[in-house]
């Protein structure tokens, strides 16, 4: 687990996401697309899940948990491998928050 500094919007968040995810599993960055959707609980956003569609559409996760703020992420076959916490991120209202894929 790593801290990571203090996180201003959901783009900075996104790519934390989008570059962890491409080193891991050596992908250069730029190339493949990044979806998110918002995660809802009880009516109220409580995170972000990033979906990086990869090679031979292999699919890279991780989940952003607001009420924790730590970011979870899974490799191709849903294994976790790794987790960073947040010491502070912007708080998540609106799905149009979402940073432009």
């Amino acid at each position: 687990m790593l801290a990571q500094d203090i996180f201003s919007s959901v783009k900075d968040i996104s790519d934390l996401v989008y570059n962890t995810l491409c080193n891991y599993e050596q992908l250069e960055p730029g190339i493949f697309p990044m979806t998110q959707r918002m995660l809802v609980r009880d009516g109220q956003p409580c995170g972000i899940h990033f979906c990086l569609h990869g090679p031979r559409n292999v699919k890279y996760t991780s989940i952003w948990e607001t009420d924790r703020n730590s970011i979870l992420f899974y490799n191709s076959i849903g294994e976790r491998f790794h987790r960073t916490e947040l010491k502070e991120a912007p708080k998540l209202t609106t799905a149009s928050q979402l940073a432009p894929t």
